[in-house]
């Protein structure tokens, strides 16, 4: 029986020494001011070349990232291994428009990509598709505007670079998630995303496409996507999240004046979310479903539907998945009880990675975040081994 209070299996690869970390670290994130502080401080540090990585590699570093390399990732991706819970190796850099920058980040995916290729315990390669394009293009392309000579120049150079990487993953036998971008680049992303499909999910979902569904548009698009797919013949592969960038959209639309593509309200995200799930284990013929949520009932919901439909628990069509450092009690207890979970590890210089942690520490903060669920829970589990000690 599925159960995310099991704090003995959610924090079993935990040491009362690392308990005792992680509720400072939290009950440090739930104090907004400090947040705030903080980020200020590093910002000012990182404009004028002051060295950070002292202060932020022992604490949030350490708690929500792998590593600087894959090498140095792989302890991390080991012990998780000990407990059916598999790693995504994230290149956590924030992408530019540098061309020296780009090819930096194409290569090291492609690292991660053949990486994934010879290590069990890496189901998944994933990579961001701003990336490896410069941000205007994309924004253009993405509303059909008229483009300039450099704009083509760099529309396929984009191209080219995803379909090397979605080429390489489909030559090394390995499914690569492409994430979901601001909803000025989308439009774009979906496209050249469908025409990787096209051409390398023949056999089985190798390219996989994510769907941030605090968008209005993202369940409808689903349906259409997913009959697409079976009229042309290609399987189709989808990541749900529910979405990052929700009040940066809002703006947006305000300031640009076009219809606000986000949900009213959470509860209408929630809804879409999960029937976006029963949509895709009803095509479940076709389409490969990641379930990327830290939502305790969208993951059993998902658990429910495997069983309503006979797919088996460790069927490889259907992924759990949470960020590295957090709902430990929900990918640790869907391991236990044999479902394929794999968890988000980012990595990367420590400099690099500060947007990263920053966006972290923020989500945290906010009042819907994270930060008391996994405090209750790490005072639950810490009670219970005083007792059982007792």
């Amino acid at each position: 029986m599925l159960d995310f209070e099991n704090t003995k299996i959610a924090f079993q690869n935990k040491s009362n020494g690392d308990l005792r970390w992680n509720r400072f670290l939290f009950k440090s994130l739930a104090r907004p001011s400090l947040v705030k502080f903080g980020k200020s401080l590093t910002n000012v540090a990182l404009t004028i070349g002051m060295p950070v990585g002292w202060i932020v590699k022992p604490t949030l570093y350490k708690h929500f990232v792998g590593g600087e390399t894959i090498e140095k990732c792989q302890s991390v991706i080991k012990d998780l291994a000990r407990y059916n819970v598999k790693s995504i190796l994230d290149y956590s850099v924030e992408g530019t428009d540098k061309e020296e920058a780009i090819e930096s980040a194409l290569q090291e995916t492609l690292r991660s990509i053949r990486n994934a290729a010879n290590d069990d315990n890496i189901p998944f390669a994933v990579f961001k598709p701003t990336a490896f394009g410069e941000s205007i293009m994309l924004q253009k392309a993405s509303v059909n505007s008229p483009l300039t000579l450099h704009d083509e120049q760099e529309k396929e150079k984009f191209f080219n670079r995803i379909d090397v990487l979605c080429k390489t993953a489909y030559e090394n036998n390995i499914s690569i998630l492409i994430d979901a971008e601001d909803y000025a680049y989308q439009a774009y992303i979906d496209e050249v995303v469908e025409m990787m499909m096209q051409k390398y999910n023949k056999e089985r979902a190798i390219v996989f496409n994510t769907l941030q569904m605090y968008r209005v548009d993202r369940l409808e698009f689903l349906k259409e996507s997913i009959s697409k797919a079976r009229s042309e013949g290609y399987y189709y592969g989808v990541k749900f999240v529910r979405g990052a960038y929700l009040e940066k959209e809002r703006e947006r639309a305000r300031k640009m004046e076009y219809k606000d593509p986000i949900q009213p309200d959470k509860e209408s995200t929630d809804a879409d979310y999960n029937a976006a799930l029963k949509y895709s284990v009803e095509n479940i013929d076709i389409v490969s479903v990641f379930n990327g949520t830290h939502n305790e009932y969208s993951s059993r919901y998902l658990t429910e539907l495997m069983e309503e439909h006979k797919i088996p628990r460790d069927d490889k069509r259907v992924w759990f998945s949470q960020l590295y450092g957090m709902s430990d009690h929900i990918s640790f207890n869907l391991a236990a009880e044999g479902y394929n979970v794999a968890k988000y590890l980012p990595y990367g210089p420590v400099r690099h990675v500060l947007p990263y942690l920053i966006r972290r520490a923020e989500e945290n903060t906010s009042v819907k975040g994270q930060t008391s669920r996994e405090l209750m829970l790490i005072t639950q589990e810490k009670k219970r081994r005083k007792e059982e000690k007792n």
